[in-house]
């Protein structure tokens, strides 16, 4: 524990972290069950505790950093909520496709809702159960390994819960075998094997039979599926034998509606595409994201792009050090604004600035956030020194390292950036994938205000967009 106090002292330095976010995550390492710090869903963390989400991401990201935490980077399936892949950093996840044994079905991995992002608490601060996987309880394993974070398993009594569902289950050891007697009803059965993610599926259905029947399975790294069966109901030994050099899990499931309840209860996690997009993330790990290789899709991200108009003239108004003092304070404005609109920067190139959000609504909240901010400078100076265009587009992108930065490509941003072009000093430019979400068209209303279409053309792109002007 002298480890962890002199951790949480390097911690509380930080002058960035939220004092209660740090508070909760003491009382959850001195005081919480071994399973509470095993892949801790900060959303989660920040909705059962009453913290901001924000906040509570950052002080996640800061314990992180001092070695409070270890990051894991987890591809999952959508279908079911199962653990495919994880991962110490972003730059080892390298696949084109995963595969969920479970559900049969390929995916290629976007940053959006495949890849979360979890917090478990570092063995030289506090040693619990997970941090040696292949000894957790059958149910534990499940728990804590197999399903994501983003799964809202129930907090008590998921053995029972488990019960439901499941006909039979057995632990094997390295090179061990054994066999499983068990009684097929009239159901769709799925031997599912967690470690090795191996799979038979057993579609049951038919007369019932009192015939003996045998199935053998072999649990390894290079199998993990096989053909499904069909089969009347009634007896059934299943011969299992355990070729890795691990245990193994094999257990025996009923997918019926208890089991599609299970899956289908799901919560809020932290992802990676809203990592990327988080301001304390790219401030504390600068060049440590992706691998140069690396070309990561993301379903959906926000642009928004800035620039100053009449900066020249600017600075020939106003002199050299005045204009450069602007320009200065202009830019902290705007990076603080991203930041409490759960955006960041990505770079600035001369006077303009490149941000991106996680949704469109916290995009064009920032947009009209900053603004206000500019006329209050100018207001404050008796001057229009600083007339801000703004420019906000939402789509597809390719999440890229570029000059030692982490960066995006696509035709969203080169659409972004030409939509800040066309816009003047009074007014936010925004596309029809902006102003047609939902929580946009909220805030918008809320603020009493209407935008207004319009189709242009873009340098570089052949069709015409809808863009909308928000006065």
């Amino acid at each position: 524990m002298n480890d962890a106090q002199d951790l949480f002292s390097l911690l509380l330095q930080s002058t960035d972290v939220d004092p209660q976010a740090i508070d909760a995550i003491k009382r959850t390492i001195a005081e919480g069950k071994d399973r509470e710090l095993c892949r801790i869903n900060a959303p989660a963390f920040a909705s059962k505790h009453g913290l901001d989400e924000e906040h509570t991401i950052s002080a996640f990201l800061h314990a992180a950093r001092v070695g409070i935490f270890d990051i894991s980077w987890n591809v999952l399936c959508p279908g079911c909520g199962g653990v495919l892949d994880t991962n110490a950093t972003l730059k080892t996840l390298q696949k084109d496709e995963y595969t969920c044994a479970l559900c049969s079905t390929g995916y290629s991995p976007t940053l959006d809702e495949m890849v979360e992002v979890t917090f478990t608490v570092s063995p030289r601060v506090r040693r619990i159960a997970a941090h040696n996987p292949h000894e957790l309880p059958l149910v534990e394993y499940f728990r804590q390994i197999y399903w994501a974070s983003g799964v809202d398993l129930p907090e008590e009594d998921f053995a029972k819960t488990m019960e439901a569902f499941s006909l039979e289950d057995i632990e094997l050891a390295p090179g061990e075998r054994a066999v499983l007697p068990i009684q097929l009803p009239s159901e769709f059965i799925i031997v599912f094997e967690p470690v090795t993610h191996s799979v038979q599926f057993i579609d049951v259905k038919g007369e019932p039979t009192r015939e003996r029947r045998s199935l053998s399975l072999v649990f390894d790294r290079d199998h993990i599926q096989n053909q499904t069966l069909e089969m009347q109901p009634g007896p059934l030994r299943i011969s299992l034998e355990n070729r890795t050099d691990t245990r193994v899990l094999p257990t025996v499931f009923i997918a019926g509606q208890e089991l599609h309840d299970l899956l289908g209860r799901r919560r809020p996690f932290l992802t990676a595409k809203r990592l990327l997009t988080n301001q304390t993330f790219r401030d504390l790990y600068r060049t440590d994201t992706l691998d140069i290789n690396q070309r990561l899709k993301i379903t959906s991200l926000t642009f928004l792009f800035t620039d100053l108009r009449g900066s020249t003239e600017l600075y020939e108004r106003v002199g050299d050090l005045s204009a450069f003092d602007l320009v200065r304070e202009h830019f902290q404005v705007l990076h603080e604004i991203v930041a409490a609109e759960a955006g960041a920067v990505v770079k600035t190139i001369g006077d303009a600035v490149m941000a991106t959000f996680p949704t469109p609504d916290r995009a064009i909240a920032a947009a009209l956030r900053m603004r206000d901010a500019m006329r209050a400078l100018n207001d404050k100076s008796g001057r229009e020194d600083l007339l801000l265009k703004i420019g906000v587009h939402a789509g597809p992108c390719i999440a890229v390292s570029m000059n030692e930065r982490q960066d995006y490509f696509g035709q969203t941003v080169n659409i972004a950036s030409r939509v800040q072009n066309l816009a003047n000093a009074q007014a936010i430019f925004a596309t029809r994938a902006v102003v047609d979400d939902n929580l946009t068209a909220d805030l918008l209303h809320r603020n009493a205000l209407t935008p207004v279409p319009h189709e242009v053309s873009l340098r570089g792109i052949e069709r015409e967009i809808a863009v909308y002007t928000i006065p």
